[in-house]
């Protein structure tokens, strides 16, 4: 069991992305083993009989950070992902910035705020950010790699915070890029992003307008939808609807879509 331990606190010191295998039913209940998403198992040993599939599975879970308990025959196994520490980079400092960076907070999110408006990126508006960068976007590009872990939020109306943001984040393997504005603003946007050679593909990946509608008004309300939508994105699942009404599982089980609700 320690050397589980270990290497369980090895993929968090690392910021690796991995997960733990219990068996909860069946003969072996209580063997348990600790996957490495990119090595296998590094620790810990499940039945032969199942030791494959699992591990199949696992990763699949791990891709989207989801947690589950999986039937292999008379076996179930509580596949548990241990995922690196997220990072949300917020470009504008508005009120709907102090919203979501409170919220996004709650949820384990780092955060690092930019905003070159000195009197908008304070302290005192985002006393828990992990880190207040006053200054344009290129300053928060020349210190944080970006990677599949990083998810970037466009809240300033101002084409100088959008025009160098953009190219940033085209090719770099991002998870979730969103842009404020209009259903207008955002064909503009496309607009420009195309006659400046952007393919359909790279422009899809922007989500604009940004968050899930569910009739916000208020900032803080905004914050809640793109929080929503980040979500969605962060586990590769979800339809957006209310699941009241709904009679399918809200988790889908081994062999079922990842979307399925």
């Amino acid at each position: 069991m320690s050397a589980v331990l270990d290497q369980v606190r090895q993929l968090s010191a690392e910021e690796r992305l991995g997960a733990v295998a219990t068996v909860v039913a069946g003969a072996d209940t209580g063997a348990k083993a600790v996957i490495d998403a990119e090595l296998g198992y590094v620790a810990g040993e499940l039945p032969s009989s199942i030791a494959d599939d699992v591990l199949a599975d696992a990763r699949g879970l791990m891709a989207n950070e989801q947690n589950r308990t999986l039937d292999y025959g008379p076996d179930s196994v509580f596949i548990e992902t241990v995922a690196p520490q997220p990072l949300l980079l917020i470009f504008g400092a508005g009120h709907i910035a102090q919203s979501l960076a409170t919220l996004a907070s709650e949820l384990g999110f780092r955060i690092i705020v930019a905003d070159a408006r000195k009197a908008w990126a304070t302290v005192e508006r985002f006393p828990n950010v992990d880190r207040l960068i006053v200054g344009w976007p290129d300053k928060v590009f020349d210190e944080v790699v970006l990677d599949g872990r990083t998810y970037v939020v466009l809240l300033s109306h101002d084409a100088r915070f959008e025009d160098p943001v953009l190219p940033a984040v085209r090719k770099a393997p991002v998870r979730y890029i969103g842009a404020l504005g209009s259903r207008r603003t955002s064909r503009t946007r496309a607009e420009r992003l195309r006659d400046a050679g952007w393919s359909e593909d790279e422009i899809s990946r922007i989500h604009a307008p940004i968050g899930i509608d569910i009739g916000a008004e208020q900032p803080s309300e905004v914050a809640v939808a793109i929080l929503a939508e980040m979500v969605r994105v962060r586990y590769g699942a979800g339809s957006g609807l209310s699941l009241r009404g709904v009679e399918t599982r809200i988790h889908p089980q081994r062999g079922e879509e990842p979307g399925t609700v």
